[in-house]
């Protein structure tokens, strides 16, 4: 898997560019650069794209992009976003700006101290089961009413969220938000943004206070990544596509398991592992990596 173009052109791609706001004076010289056939401008999401079509070399390419810190991918013709038929996405730092438990614990005062943890899950340095039995368990005594503040305070969609939403209805693709966080927000969002399906872990309360406990299994990794599986069975048929997003390492078994995976401002060991990554642009740019 690769995160943008090598030094040669894969046979049957265009080179899709996109940032906030893309230069012209940056697309004359990219268009020298690679001599590609020609330029085309794209229209699907709220940041400047371009397609740059047919590229006959891409040296020097990785280095004047991430210079001028736009987003670019390798995107073959036959890759048509109608053939989309799933598209499944992490909820915390991905779907959202936030990671709902380092916010639930400040509302305990030890933010830091779970944020830490988080932090190592997400690098994968520590093994998920135990990271998030360990910051639950941080969080006992907590009212549920600091959930409710943290979901009304604090949670935030990410740029282009809604709008990939919106255009992946309109084609008819199932949606997925998987997550290794909490029914409490899943559930809420899921409603709100008409997503077909969700999975995450249920707090335990008791009494209206977190007990410090999940009830059931742990959603872990492997439990995003089967998840996807059998939802993507489901809903592929005849040449269709089955894609992830996502920024963490608990993410990974997931992201490989699909046709397309996107890293949206991931750690660097899921940029590394990705189909594509997007670094500055919102969620809504997924959508120029299909033709």
């Amino acid at each position: 898997m690769s995160t943008g173009p090598g030094t040669a052109p894969a046979p049957g791609c265009d080179l899709v560019v996109q940032a906030g706001h893309v230069v012209r004076e940056d697309l004359d010289v990219l268009l020298a650069l690679t001599q590609a056939d020609g330029i085309e401008p794209l229209s699907r999401a709220q940041c400047d794209a371009f397609r740059l079509c047919a590229p006959r070399q891409l040296e020097g390419v990785d280095e004047a992009l991430a210079a001028v810190r736009y987003d670019w991918a390798n995107v073959p013709r036959e890759r048509t976003l109608d053939r989309v038929r799933l598209v499944a996405m992490d909820m915390d730092s991905t779907l959202i700006t936030i990671e709902c438990i380092d916010e639930i614990a400040d509302m305990l005062g030890i933010k830091p101290e779970v944020a830490a943890i988080t932090s190592a899950a997400m690098r994968g340095e520590i093994e998920f089961r135990e990271s998030l039995s360990r910051r639950v368990a941080l969080l006992a005594g907590l009212p549920v009413a600091a959930l409710e503040r943290v979901y009304d305070e604090r949670l935030r969609l990410s740029p282009g969220a809604e709008r990939l939403l919106d255009a992946l209805r309109a084609i008819g693709a199932r949606t997925l938000l998987v997550s290794g966080g909490f029914t409490f927000f899943t559930d809420r969002l899921q409603a709100r943004l008409r997503i077909d399906c969700a999975l995450s872990n249920v707090l335990e309360i008791l009494d209206g206070r977190l007990t410090g406990r999940v009830v059931g299994d742990i959603v872990d990794a492997r439990g995003k990544a089967e998840m996807f599986s059998r939802l993507a069975a489901r809903c592929r048929g005849e040449g269709g596509l089955a894609v992830a997003i996502g920024d963490g390492a608990n993410d990974l078994p997931m992201l490989a398991a699909a046709d397309v995976s996107i890293a949206w401002r991931a750690k660097p060991k899921v940029r590394a592992q990705a189909t594509h990554a997007i670094d500055y642009c919102g969620l809504d740019a997924v959508l120029n990596l299909f033709a």
